[in-house]
Order: C-alpha cells, then structure tokens, then sequence
C-alpha cells in the first residue's frame, strides 16, 4: 500500500466513533442511554446487556472502549463485575447510577475500584433535564475514551469543545486593577475525570492546620456528599459537601454540591460561600470557572488556585483571572493526569505558574498558601 493509502487509512482510523458498551438491567433505560449516545457524532453503541454476564460474553465478541455500567443489576452487582474486568482486561467503566444515598456509597467504592466517572441516570421528567443529562452523559463517555485507562494504540475521534455559557452568567468580570487586603490564605481546588482519585492523594497528605480549602469536582448531586464523607474518613483535615454560607477555616474542605454553583465571598479577613442555581458554565455545574472567578473577585493574592486532571477546559479561564488578580497557580503534569485536558488548557492560557506532578501538588500549595504571591 503507498504512502497516500495509508495516510488516508489513518486518519479514516482517527475518525473512527467512540464504541460504548451500555449495561444496565432495565430496558427504558438501555434504550434511554442508545438514543443519548446516538445523538453524538462522536459516540456509538456498540451493544446492550441486561446484566453482567451477557457483558461478558459481548465483550469477548468485541472489545468497547468505553463500559457505561449500571450498579445494582440482578445476577451480579456492577462493582463486582467491574472488579472483575480490571483485574483481567482494563477497560475505561462510567457509573451510570441511580439518585439515592445507597447508590452514592457504593459508586464511590466503584471510582476507588478504578471506575472513571459517574454519571446519573437520564432524567426524563423535562426537556431541560433531559438535554444536561445528555450533555453530561456524552462528555463523560468521551472523556473516558481519552483517558490514560484507554487500551493503548486504540484511536478513536478526537474531542470537540462546543459552544458553552461562561461564568458571565453567573457573576460579573473581574474589574481591572481591583486591590484586595491581605486576609486568610485560601486554597481553591477544580477537577473533573479522574478528580476523585486526584482529590483523594492531595487532601490525605495534608495536615491538619492546613488553610481552608474549596473544591469544585465536577459529579452530580447527591454523589458529592458520598464523595465528601468518604474523604473525611481518610484525612487529617475536616472536609464536607459545602451548604449556604458555610465558612472557610483552616482545617476545613468543603466541595461544591453537585448541580450547584459554588462562590467564594469574602466576610471580614475570612471568607465564607455561596450556593447557587443557573445554567452549565464551561457545560458543568458546578462550574470550576465560576468558583475560580469569584475567588479572584474576593480574595485576591490571598488565593491559590489548582487545577488538576479532567476534559475540557472548564477552569482554564478562571485560573488565568485567579493569576491575573494576584494568585499562585498550579496545574497537574500531563504524565500524572488520568485525562489531560483542563490543566493543559490553562497551560496553553499562560494560567499555570507552576506545572506539577501529582505527588507534589500538596505540599507546594500550602506553601504558596502561607508564604503569599509576593514571597520570595
């Protein structure tokens, strides 16, 4: 074959849909998931199961590359068959879980496991709802397909970013040459496929004393309390799904409500968040913009901002206000980002004072935190 012919192979191979494997025990539901997947140019089924042993046997017909796998299912549970699957053969798996307390502890046992994301069950109730659930279900999907728990050599379309609302929306620009006194350092943390590990290994290395935190993690309700209580098992410091004006303290960790906004005000030499509604910023809410605009409008220098591993570029924008207003800024390496996206946009934004590896983020944050912009 000459060089022309295999150049064309290529990129037709480059082209080539992202393949989902959708199983889930009911019926309205695997049909629910087809039609949301079918409406993206860049998604197709590749089959349904009903349960987890006919998974099994499409998957030896033919590998996806990408498993959107329901948790409770008769027969044998998801997190049991999803175990099973990385200890034999890794394929990326996206929770498609049910709203409910129950649902939530065990999905956040699946992301520990080594599933990459959580979606909820579409919401059919109205078109609104219905067009986010899609909106979230194929970013996800594509957002697995691209992520470091891909089998190797396996190519598949390259991501789109589509046109968005950007933190306009929510809250005002940042004024130009805005002045903000020195207050309590704080720690702003955005994340989204992927972030649930990340998340895990920076909060359990630090201590106690460490200032206050705020963290937008793209997940949907319910699963972020799941999420929060689970890591406040494992660390030193306090850590909670963030409520209405909720203080931000040292020692304290609080994550943005999922399909909720969260703002960062400022309350004296303290700060303390808001929670709002309104649309998707960078097509999530939360949003880590949002969060990141507000924390240059109300802190400032005083503020260090962190973005790690996840698709898109929701962040991006708002980290480069954050360095803008005075902050220091970080971003995840590629080479210990599970998905490589929002820390590369904001590094190709100029955003990122320092670009790190995971297992460094830590300790580098909180010595920003205490040390301020203007240290040496």
């Amino acid at each position: 074959m000459g060089s022309t012919q295999t150049d064309a192979a290529d990129r037709s191979f480059a082209r080539r849909k992202i393949r989902v494997l959708v199983v889930d025990d009911s019926a309205s539901v695997r049909r629910a998931l087809c039609d949301i997947i079918a409406s993206d140019a860049d998604l197709e089924v590749m089959a349904t199961a009903s349960d987890p042993y006919i998974a099994a046997e499409r998957i030896r017909q033919e590998i996806p590359d990408v498993i959107l796998l329901d948790i409770e299912m008769p027969r044998m549970d998801g997190l049991t068959f999803m175990r099973k699957i990385m200890a034999q053969r890794p394929i990326p798996v996206v929770i498609c879980s049910s709203l409910t307390e129950e649902g939530s502890e065990t999905t956040i046992k699946a992301l520990e496991a080594g599933a990459v994301d959580v979606v909820s069950k579409p919401r059919v109730n109205t078109a609104e709802f219905l067009q986010e659930s899609r909106m979230r279900i194929c970013d996800v999907l594509r957002a697995a397909a691209h992520s470091r728990r891909s089998p190797r050599g396996r190519v598949v379309a390259p991501v789109r970013v589509e046109a968005r609302h950007t933190a306009d929306v929510i809250l005002p620009a940042v004024s130009p040459g805005r002045t903000t006194p020195p207050t309590d350092p704080i720690v702003c943390i955005g994340a989204s496929t992927g972030g649930t590990e990340a998340l895990r290994d920076v909060l359990v290395a630090l201590p106690a004393a460490t200032p206050g935190i705020v963290i937008v993690q793209h997940m949907p309700e319910k699963f972020t309390a799941a999420f929060a209580r689970r890591l406040d098992s494992l660390c030193a410091m306090s850590i909670k799904e963030a409520a209405e004006g909720d203080a931000v303290l040292p020692g304290r960790v609080l994550i943005a409500p999922g399909n909720h906004h969260m703002l960062l005000e400022r309350a004296g030499r303290q700060y303390r968040v808001t929670i709002k509604d309104g649309p998707p910023v960078s097509r999530h809410r939360p949003s880590v913009d949002v969060l990141f605009r507000s924390a240059a409008q109300a802190a400032g220098p005083n503020a260090v901002g962190v973005i790690l591993t996840g698709m898109g570029d929701d962040g991006a924008r708002g980290l480069l206000e954050m360095k803008a207003a005075g902050a220091r800024t970080i971003a995840q390496n590629e080479e210990s980002c599970i998905v490589f996206g929002m820390p590369k946009e904001a590094i190709q934004r100029g955003a990122a004072d320092k670009i790190l590896p995971l297992d460094r983020i830590a300790a580098e944050m909180v010595h920003d935190a205490r040390r301020g912009k203007g240290a040496a």
